[in-house]
C-alpha cells in the first residue's frame, strides 16, 4: 500500500485548475521546474540559514503544494498533449533533487543523525531510479511502497510540523531515520522484484 494510490482522486480535484492553466499557456515543464526551484530554495535556506525551528512549518505546507504541482504537471502532459522526452527526464530528475533538498535540513535536528538523514536521501534517489528502470525491462514505471515519494512526503511533512511546533523530540526518535532508511530500502527491493515479475508475466 502507498499514499500514491490516492493520486487519481487528488487529480480529479485539480482537473478544473489544470484546464485553466492550460488555457493560460502554462506548460508541464514549467510547472516541474518551478516545483523543483522552490523545493531547492526552501531546503537550502533552512539548512544554511538555520532559522528558528518554527520555519520547519514551511516543509509540510510546501510538501502539500508540491504534490499538487506534481499532479498538475503530469495532467498537463498527458491530458493536454504536452508529453515530451525532455519532460520525462525532468520529471524524474527534479523529484530526486527536490527530495534531497527538503530532507537535508533534518540533519540539523536533534536527535536525528546526519549520517542517517544522508542515507535516506541516497536511498530515496535509488528508489526513484529503481522505479524509473521498470520500462527498460519491459515493465511499467513502478510506484510500489512501503515508502515511496508520496509516503516520504507525508513522513517528513509530519516531522517538519512536529519540529515547528517546538515539541521536544525524545531520544528514541533518533531511530526514525534508520527506520525510514530501512523502509526505503524495502521500497527499492519491492520495485525491482515487482518489475521483474511484471516483465516475466508480459513475456509469457
Amino acid at each position: 500500500m502507498s499514499i500514491y494510490e490516492l493520486k487519481p482522486r487528488f487529480q480529479g480535484l485539480l482537473r478544473p485548475l489544470v484546464g485553466r492553466l492550460h488555457a493560460l499557456g502554462v506548460t508541464a515543464n514549467q510547472v516541474t521546474l518551478a516545483a523543483c526551484a522552490v523545493s531547492v530554495a526552501l531546503g537550502l535556506w533552512l539548512f544554511f540559514a538555520a532559522p528558528s525551528l518554527a520555519a520547519f512549518g514551511l516543509i509540510p505546507a510546501w510538501m502539500f503544494v508540491r504534490m499538487a504541482f506534481n499532479a498538475i504537471d503530469g495532467m498537463l502532459a498527458r491530458e493536454h498533449g504536452q508529453q515530451s522526452r525532455l519532460g520525462a527526464f525532468l520529471n524524474e530528475l527534479t523529484d530526486v533533487v527536490s527530495d534531497a533538498a527538503l530532507y537535508l535540513p533534518f540533519a540539523l535536528v536533534q536527535p536525528f543523525s546526519p549520517f542517517w538523514v544522508g542515507t535516506v536521501i541516497v536511498l530515496a534517489g535509488l528508489s526513484e531510479f529503481a522505479g524509473a528502470l521498470g520500462p527498460t525491462v519491459g515493465a511499467s514505471r513502478r510506484y510500489d511502497g512501503p515508502l515511496g515519494k508520496s509516503d516520504r512526503a507525508f513522513v517528513f511533512g509530519a516531522l517538519g510540523l512536529y519540529v515547528a511546533l517546538g515539541w521536544p523530540l525524545p531520544g528514541w526518535t533518533g531511530w526514525l531515520m534508520p527506520l525510514a532508511a530501512a523502509l526505503v530500502a524495502w521500497t527499492v527491493a519491492n520495485r525491482v522484484r515487482r518489475a521483474l515479475a511484471e516483465a516475466a508475466q508480459v513475456r509469457t
